[in-house]
């Protein structure tokens, strides 16, 4: 759970390092300004889908920095994880015959550009992101 007084603290320091009133933030992340003034007032607490909107556009911030406090603002650059799609092996059997002009090619395997992010989420409410 987001401890909201530690958010609100971790959500003005991501003001103060770009430079914007809460009015800017919102327009930058495309949400309602009332939404950041009662984020920062304590009035509400920040959905999933603010959180997400605000790591997508500050690439810089943290996923588990904004959320629970660990890790570094801004983030330092880590070591990026690519999945690939697997390529599935043809198997052909041996009781098959195999014409020798034929040409099997396997299917061309996802581009990386494909997979932006993935989230797995847990069933105690927490949740992981891998960006690629």
């Amino acid at each position: 759970m987001v401890n909201s007084e530690n958010f609100i603290e971790r959500l003005e320091e991501i003001l103060r390092y770009y430079d914007l009133s809460a009015s800017g933030f919102a327009d930058r992340i495309k949400v309602q300004r009332s939404s950041i003034s009662h984020l920062l007032s304590g009035r509400n607490k920040p959905s999933l889908e603010f959180v997400m909107k605000l790591v997508d556009t500050f690439p810089e911030v943290d996923l588990y920095w904004v959320l629970k406090g660990e890790g570094r603002f801004p983030a330092s650059k880590k070591s990026s994880i690519k999945v690939a799609a697997p390529v599935p092996k043809v198997v052909v059997p041996a009781s098959a015959s195999v014409v020798p002009d034929e040409k099997v090619e396997a299917p061309t395997p996802m581009t990386e550009e494909a997979i932006d992010r993935i989230v797995i989420f847990y069933k105690d409410g927490s949740f992981k992101s891998y960006q690629g």
